[in-house]
């Protein structure tokens, strides 16, 4: 009998020593468990890496060769003459944007002359579909006879043509129609183009 309790009691020391280190043990998970809670979390690694550039989405710079159109004697009349203006252009109206821009500085020497106003601005131009408007300031309506103003037209509708001679071009001033230029009252049928003016507007 002596011996059986003897087991008893040591199988009781083995059980509780057992449970002793169990709960040891389980008290040590819950608190690196507890602590590991509070440690931050790192932040996502893929937050962290620097994205590729986008690939440039610039488009090629295509140079093209608009002619602006001068005017010059030429026998007993005077003749619309080209002039080359080499642009590198990106968008699609910027070739003839710089013509008109040249073209409203007047030419640099020669014999070649401008009846256009020198204060005449370019306010808008926009070409699609084959028709071309150009929009002006109001002094190019200023000053000037009728051959004056045919000449001024004609430098417009030949330099809105440059790249499109079959265009059909529309002369707005402020933004409305010009329908009559100038004092003596040259009457305009729009559109205009190459053809109409040589027939209806001869220099």
């Amino acid at each position: 009998m002596k011996d059986q309790q003897g087991s008893n009691r040591i199988s009781s020391g083995a059980i509780a020593a057992v449970s002793a280190v169990v709960v040891a043990v389980g008290g040590s998970v819950a608190w690196f468990t507890s602590h590991s809670s509070n440690t931050p979390t790192p932040s996502n690694p893929s937050q962290q890496i620097a994205q590729p550039a986008n690939p440039s989405t610039r488009q090629p710079v295509n140079e093209q060769t608009p002619n602006v159109y001068w005017l010059r004697p030429k026998d007993k009349n005077i003749a619309l003459v080209p002039q080359p203006v080499k642009v590198a252009s990106i968008l699609p109206n910027q070739p003839l944007e710089a013509a008109f821009q040249s073209l409203l500085a007047g030419p640099t020497g020669g014999t070649d002359s401008t009846t256009i106003p020198k204060a005449t601005k370019l306010l808008g131009l926009k070409s699609e579909n084959n028709e071309v408007h150009v929009n002006l300031s109001e002094d190019f309506t200023s000053g000037g006879g009728s051959t004056s103003m045919i000449g001024r037209v004609g430098q417009v509708v030949y330099t809105a043509t440059t790249l499109n001679p079959k265009a059909k071009v529309y002369i707005d001033v402020n933004g409305k129609p010009l329908d009559v230029l100038g004092g003596e009252g040259l009457e305009l049928e729009q559109p205009l183009t190459r053809e109409s003016f040589q027939k209806n507007y001869p220099l």
